[in-house]
Formats: structure tokens, sequence, C-alpha cells
């Protein structure tokens, strides 16, 4: 086995690719569960319990990665994976939109406690020259659930004559396979590193790693939910079906770029791999704002896969690197909680614009971000090595 393949990154992959299985089962539905077939609410509704959900998760982000840091790990990830298994039970049983509001909370709130803790405890198992690595293979794994999760809820589409809530409770089998997994994960015992004592009270982070933080937070600030851009999807009068095959698709692309990203960011500077993966965003947000054609729509979700293979595992890697031994879970936690608050921002003002019908411009306005984020990052690496080279 490979020295950077080790037990708790295996069994913590297995687990993400248990819980995303569940979790992008039901994400494709969530759009047409809210607004079209079964409860009807706004698009507002929509971007407001998504958003709030994910600023649920950076509440308890911040504390879970910090907290990590002095109990141990594992109690998180166990907490938190089954936690996330009774958030999903109030979704498939919700009557109203909000009961998926408490129920979206309620996930959420699971997915923060185990984050941090979790990114922390794939760090601590494997070398260090390997931790870009090692974090591709879990997105890897994490993806190929999120494959899985929507293949699932085609065939349970197909079987239950397009009942839409009824495959939705299927969501609750991997939830809690995912869960039972967690137990089988072993605490990390690392060694003490000497650091000075007032570092140590302050716990404050190094500048450089703030300042990193701050950016990727501010480029944030445009990506709307996901679940807006499958609602474009319904707009373009794709069936369910259609829908959820389109996503099991960008899944399966996102699958294949994963590892090779991590590897990437192990290679060259994590920056030039993140920034790649905006333009892929730009691209795909830009060509779904002004197209209304079927196959160009398609096309657009592919490319877009190839968006969460090169920021979400590389920003995680990123970071970690520039985290010190003893702050490394409080550093997740606040790179992870204040990219959740980011994206409640994104949900508020995307779920607000698209309710007044301007659907197409929320997704171009979300592309000139991307945009903008990727020629800054370009620009700071050639600056950089501008620098260097005199």
């Amino acid at each position: 086995m490979k020295r950077w393949m080790s037990r708790n990154l295996i069994i913590l992959t297995l687990v993400s690719l248990a819980q995303d299985a569940a979790s992008e089962l039901l994400f494709p539905l969530l759009p047409y569960l809210i607004t079209a077939g079964v409860i009807g609410a706004a698009p507002l509704a929509l971007g407001l319990i998504e958003g709030s959900a994910e600023a649920a998760a950076g509440f308890t982000k911040i504390f879970a990665g910090k907290a990590s840091d002095r109990v141990g790990r594992k109690p998180f990830v166990i907490a938190g994976y089954s936690l996330a298994g009774v958030g999903k039970a109030f979704v498939v049983f919700a009557s109203t939109w909000h009961l998926i509001f408490l129920g979206r909370i309620t996930d959420r709130i699971g997915k923060g406690m185990r984050g941090s803790p979790r990114d922390a405890l794939i760090h601590d198992s494997v070398p260090k020259d390997d931790v870009g690595k090692a974090f591709g293979f879990h997105r890897t794994g994490d993806n190929i659930g999120a494959v899985i999760g929507p293949l699932i809820a085609l065939g349970g589409l197909a079987l239950l004559n397009n009942d839409v809530r009824a495959v939705a409770k299927w969501a609750l089998i991997p939830a809690l396979l995912s869960g039972l997994l967690t137990l089988f994960i072993r605490e990390t015992k690392r060694a003490k590193v000497e650091e000075p004592r007032k570092e140590k009270v302050s716990g404050s982070l190094p500048r450089p790693l703030k300042k990193t933080i701050a950016i990727l937070v501010f480029i944030q600030l445009t990506n709307i939910p996901d679940a807006l851009l499958l609602l474009r999807l319904y707009d373009l009068d794709f069936s369910v079906t259609s829908v959820v095959l389109i996503y099991a698709l960008y899944s399966f692309v996102t699958v294949l770029f994963a590892f090779p990203g991590g590897y990437l960011a192990d290679r060259l500077p994590p920056q030039f791999a993140y920034a790649l993966g905006l333009v892929a965003f730009a691209t795909a947000y830009a060509t779904l704002g002004i197209t209304t054609n079927h196959t160009i729509a398609i096309i657009a979700l592919v490319i877009y896969g190839i968006f969460p293979a090169l920021t979400d595992g590389v920003g995680k890697a990123w970071i970690a690197k520039l985290s010190p031994d003893h702050l490394r879970g409080h550093a997740q936690g606040i790179y992870q909680g204040s990219m959740s608050f980011a994206i409640l921002a994104a949900g508020i003002w995307g779920g607000a614009l698209w309710s007044t019908g301007s659907t197409q411009p929320v997704l171009v306005v979300a592309a000139i971000g991307a945009a903008g984020g990727a020629l800054y990052l370009f620009g700071t690496l050639f600056a950089e090595r501008f620098t260097h080279s005199n």
C-alpha cells in the first residue's frame, strides 16, 4: 500500500462516499421539492435555505475545528455524520419548506461539526509531502458517491413512477451506513510541536494564512448555491430525470479531475490549480446564463464539474500547508466557516434577484466574479515568480 494511503484516509473516504451518495441522491431533487412539484415555495426560499444552511455549517466549523485541536478529531467526525443523517430525515418527510429549512440546517450543522476535524485528521494521517494527493484521493471518493447518489435516484424514479418524495427517502440508507463507518476511525496521536508560548496562548493565525483565507472568501461571495444552478435547468424545461442524470454527469467529471487536482497542488503552487477551477466556473456560469439550448447547457454543466475538483480539495490542502500544527483544526474551521458565510451572502442576493425573474443576470454576475478571482490568482502567481527571478 502506498505510504500516503493510510487506514484513516481510506475509511474517511468511504464515509464521505456513502454520505455524499445520500446527499447527492437528495440534492438534485431538492429544487423540485421546494419550488415546483411538492411544496411550491419561491426561488428566494431555495436561496435562503441553502445559504442559511451553509451559514449554520460555518458557525459550527469554527467551533468544531478549534475544539478538535484540544480534545481530538474522532468525536466530532462521528457526531457530524450522525447528525447529517437526522437532518436528511427531516427533509425527506417534510410537508412545508419550513421543515426542509430545519432539516437542511441540521444536516449542515452536522457537516460543520465534522468537516474541519476530518480534514485535520486527514492531514495528520499522511506524510506532509503528500497532503495534496491525500485530499485529492478523498475528494475522488467523495465525488464517486456524488455520482452513485443521482444514479440511485434515477433508478428510483423509474421504479416508483417519478414519485420524487418516495425516492428522496432512499437517501436515509447510505446516510446510516456513513454514520456506522465512522466508528472504525482511529484517533491520531500527534507529536507535540514546540511553539512559542505566546502564540499558543493567543492562537493567532499567521498573516499569510489570514490573507489567503480572506482572498478565497472574497472570491466565494459570487458563488451562488448549486441548487439555483439546477433550478436553471428546470427553467429550461429539463425533466426531473434529465436534471438528475446531468447532475450525475457533472459529478463524474469531478471524480475524473479531483485526484489530478490534488496531485497538481503538490507539484505546483495551489493557487494555479485553484485559478484553473475558477476559469471552469466562469465559463460554465456564463454559458448557462446566456444559452437556452439544451445541448450547450449540458456541456456547461460538464465544464462546471472541473470547478470543485480543482478548488475544494486544493483549497483545504492549501490552508493545511500554511497552518501551524497546533492550530490546524482551528485554521480549517476559520477557512471553511468563512467560506460558508460567503455562500450565505451569495444565496441571499442570488435567490432574491432570481425571484424577480432575472435568472440569467444572476449567473453572468457569478461568472464575472469567478473570472476576476482567477485573474487575481494568476496575477499574484506571476508577480511572485517575476520577483523571485529578479
